[in-house]
């Protein structure tokens, strides 16, 4: 029997840029890439959820303080909850830890200023479901294009946690951190976009390392529920 297309849903807030990036990236990658409108207060049949990068409600107040609000929200945290896979990419990531689904916050770069270039990354876990194609220590480049990406991680955050870090110096984020996990390590958030990154014409496919890793594990749930 051939391996069925995991139905992987991305969610568009008011002010998402990156969701039809995203859901080209998953269709590329072999995933049945399901929009998901902000409004809706229950998911459809999904074996996996991505939240994109962009200003979700032109970031007023906090980064992704008012999208954590939106009634998808609920949804999304009881099929992580329940063990589904949700991955935050920027914004994305940002909505998660004010979700509280992720730990630590991100405030404003170090520098106060707009951060947007390809960046160097190390990859820290490979037993995740979203870095499962990677190797450890693997350095891995993608642009990152945020101005409150400095991630702030609480006092005990298990080194288990953190999947990305930084190989270079971008935003000041605590322990060069790029990207973290939950402690079920089903929920991941990262501040570079794998979504710019899966082409060679744009400059790297290393994005590609990660939304695979994401499809895979998605059809593996897929087939397990089956």
């Amino acid at each position: 029997m051939a391996s069925p297309q995991p139905r992987i849903g991305v969610v568009t807030f008011p002010g998402s840029l990156d969701d039809r990036d995203m859901l080209w990236a998953l269709a590329a990658l072999d995933a049945e890439a399901v929009p998901v409108w902000h409004a809706e207060e229950q998911l459809p049949d999904l074996d996996a959820v991505v939240l994109p990068g962009g200003f979700s409600y032109g970031d007023y107040l906090r980064c992704g303080a008012i999208a954590r609000l939106s009634p998808v929200m609920n949804a999304v945290a009881a099929f992580a909850a329940d063990g589904g896979l949700v991955l935050g990419v920027c914004n994305g990531f940002q909505i998660l830890c004010e979700a509280g689904l992720l730990p630590g916050a991100l405030r404003a770069n170090e520098s106060l200023t707009y951060v947007c270039r390809d960046v160097r990354l190390t990859v820290e876990r490979t037993d995740t479901p979203f870095t499962a194609r990677c190797g450890p220590g693997q350095t891995l480049v993608m642009p990152v294009k945020h101005g409150e990406g400095c991630y702030i991680r609480p006092d005990h955050l298990p080194q288990e946690q953190v999947v990305l870090r930084y190989g270079e110096p971008v935003n000041g984020s605590v322990d060069d951190i790029a990207g973290v996990v939950n402690e079920h390590r089903n929920v991941m958030g990262l501040m570079p976009h794998p979504e710019h990154a899966v082409d060679p014409l744009l400059g790297s496919a290393d994005g590609a390392f990660v939304l695979a890793s994401l499809v895979d594990s998605a059809r593996s749930r897929a087939l397990a529920i089956a």
